[in-house]
Parts: C-alpha cells; structure tokens; sequence
C-alpha cells in the first residue's frame, strides 16, 4: 500500500497532535511530509525529529532559530544526512510564506487545517486549488468563507473532509446517499458545564468552571466556545457550507455523553446516525484514511461500549434535550448571521475570538461574550462574499470587539 503525504498546518495544537498520535499508530498507512506551528518551539523540533517532514515552518524568523538549536541539540542534522537517512529538512520557513509552503510544496496528499483563525486561510485555498484534499478542522475557515471554499473545491476537484465529529458523522451518514431526499440534520451538542444553569448563575462564572468540559479533552478557544454554546452556532454554519442546507433544516440536539454525534433525517422518514466514543482521534483517523477506513480492533471488542456504556455493562441509553436559545445567547446569534448572510459569518466568528480571548485574560465576564459579538454584528456592516470583504470584516469586526472589551474593562475601574 502507498502511504498517504500528510502535511499539517498547526501541528503542535490539539488537532495537530492528536492527528500526530494516529500517523504514529498506522505508520505504514501515512506520511508527514510537512508540519506548520506558532510558537512552541519546543513540541514541534520533537515532532520534526519523529515525523521526518520535509518542509517545516514555525510562527517566525526567531522561532526558526531556535527551532534549528534544538534540531542540533537533539542530534538532528540540518544539513547531510539526517535521521540517519539520505534526505534533509528540505525547507525551513515562517509566517505566511512558510504556511503556504507546507500547504503547497510537499507533495501532500492530504493538508490538515488545523489552525485557528483566519491565518491559513491563503494556504489552504492555494492547496485546494492545487486539488489537494483538505481535512477541514478549522472552524473559522468554513464559517467565515466556506461558500467560497466549497466553491473553489468543485472547481479542482479537491475533496473537502470535516474533523468536527458532528460534520464528520454528518459525512458519513451522507455517503451513497441522494442529497435531494435529505430532510434535514441534527449536530448534537453536550452542552458545555453550565447545561443545568440560569443565564444569571452564568454570568461570573470562572475561566477554570468554563474549561470543565463534561466529555471532550479540546484546546481553550474551542472549550470555552463549548461553554457558551457557540461552539454549535458554528457548527450550524459550517454545516449549511459543508453540506448546503439553509439554517431552518439544520438542529442541535443536546446530548450530554457525547456519543451519538449526528444524524441525517430523511424524506421517508429514516433517521440515519452515527456513534463513537468522544475521541477526536476517530474523525481525525477517518478523515485521514477515507474512502477507506482503519484498522483498530482494540474499539470493535465490546459493542455496548463503543456505543457510549461503560466496559461489560449489560446496557445503555441515549438522551436528548432541545437547546434554551434565552440561556445560551451566542448559538441564537449564529443562526441569525448564517439566516442575514453576507459577511455576518465572519463577523460573528472574529468577534467570538476578540471575546473569547478577553473573557480568558480576565478582561471580560463570561456573560458579556454573547454581547460583545452581538455588538459586532449590529455596528459592521454586512457584504457580498469574497475573500478580500472577508478579510475586511474580520479586520472591522476583530476592532469593534476589541472596542468593546476595553469600554467594559474601562467601566470597571471607575465602579466605586
């Protein structure tokens, strides 16, 4: 068998590595041929000295720098041979230029969009363009520009693969599957720590209380996206671009064990789900091996647990529970920005992340997120779009956020 050219565009976050920690169970199925990261230096040289990728790229010229010490440090050869093997780093690069390169001058089969924001945006449209696949776990990606992506990636003939559990059980629920008797579907959601709260218990809650999630192990942005349910609000967007459905067919369900991740209602009537243990590392292997699927029967041995029970118990059940919209504002305000289109996609998205990040440094109150983007959404202006107006509304969108954040902060100290 072939194995698979992976390159990885955020590597050294939660996707990357648990993306990481698959290649390095099925090494006769894959490759990485090339890795991106930000700033920890440190976890990608050890991920360079394991993986082998011919191009890499780190946050700067400055990590670079040191990214090569510590290659050295660990006795890895920049130059000759390295890894014992006749084949060298082939290029070290930075910033925009080295995402472009990992994207697009590997040989990848198959490009990991692992990042968050908007900062690999030109790399993976550049990939797609190309006809490279890309397995898609970067929310704001599709959010804020899906309807171009998904666009560009019918031109190329480049397949677009959902990491999201809820897009990848939609995916798999879909296939051999006639698009025109889709009824409608359902992402579930586990609803965060703060499911049994009021609104007003909400309020001050801590970042420490945000980040205890019930079920998924993820990185801060996306936890504390999960606590505000917003996490779903782009999940209901990503799907409309994904799959092209409008915002009245597509539901979220709470469901509080994370097990069941999807389902596709059809126009007969049948429901057609899918179920896994809450392990990332299951869409990740499935994106990584379609149309195929791995092998790992360590999962398969007890049919009761891989459908949410624990070990040898007899029995299990499922349950599911309608979303409060007045509790949990921000996944109201995504389905208003997908409904107005436009640009308000991105809008809402950058906005979430100015918000986010301030609640997280202690500049904003849990309860002020959902009106710090409802603010975005009302003061920027909504157009056609176009990577250039996407750009531009993250840009005008991430400013007003941050406006907000700082009259709020402002506020505070002059309270007596």
């Amino acid at each position: 068998m072939t194995k698979k050219r992976i390159a990885i565009l955020g590597s050294t976050g939660s996707i990357g590595r648990q993306t990481l920690d698959v290649v390095s169970r099925h090494p006769e199925r894959f490759e990485i041929v090339a890795l991106a990261a930000g700033g920890n230096v440190e976890l990608l040289a050890e991920q360079v000295r394991c993986f082998r990728p011919r191009v890499v790229s780190a946050r700067d010229e400055a990590c670079v720098t040191e990214l090569q010490v510590r290659l050295d440090a660990l006795g890895v050869r920049i130059h000759g041979s390295i890894f014992g093997k006749d084949r060298d780093v082939e290029r070290f690069a930075h910033g925009a230029v080295g995402l472009m390169a990992v994207a697009t001058e590997a040989g990848a089969d198959l490009v990991v969009a692992a990042t968050d924001g908007a900062v690999s945006f030109d790399a993976v449209f550049a990939a797609v363009d190309r006809g490279t696949d890309i397995a898609v776990a970067n929310k704001e990606l599709v959010v804020a520009a899906g309807e171009l992506l998904v666009a560009h990636a019918a031109r190329s003939g480049a397949t677009l693969l959902p990491v999201d559990s809820e897009h990848s059980a939609i995916f798999q629920c879909l296939q051999g599957a006639p698009r025109e008797r889709v009824a409608a579907i359902v992402l579930t959601a586990s609803g965060g720590p703060f499911w049994e709260r009021t609104r007003e218990e909400m309020a001050d809650v801590t970042v420490a209380d945000a980040l205890a999630h019930p079920t998924w192990s993820m990185g801060v942005k996306n936890t504390i996206d999960s606590a505000t349910l917003m996490n779903k609000g782009l999940e209901v967007i990503e799907a409309s671009r994904l799959f092209g459905l409008p915002a009245e067919r597509i539901h979220v369900a709470v469901h509080r064990t994370s097990v069941a991740h999807g389902f596709v209602v059809f126009t007969d009537g049948n429901v057609v789900g899918q179920l896994a243990a809450p392990d990332m590392r299951l869409p990740i292997g499935y994106a990584l091996a379609y149309p195929d699927r791995l092998d790992d029967g360590r999962r398969c041995d007890d049919p009761i647990e891989a459908l949410g029970g624990e070990r040898g118990a007899p029995a299990t059940t499922l349950a599911f529970q309608r979303p409060d919209l007045d509790r949990f504002p921000c996944l109201r305000l995504a389905y208003q920005a997908l409904e107005r289109g436009g640009t308000l996609p991105a809008i809402i998205s950058a906005a979430n992340e100015i918000a986010v990040a301030a609640f997280v440094a202690g500049e904003l109150r849990f309860g002020e997120i959902s009106a710090c983007i409802e603010t975005a959404l009302e003061r920027v202006g909504s157009h056609d779009v176009s990577l250039e107006a996407v750009r531009d509304a993250d840009r005008t969108a991430r400013k007003v956020a941050q406006a907000f954040v700082e009259e709020r902060a402002a506020r505070s100290v002059r309270r007596p």
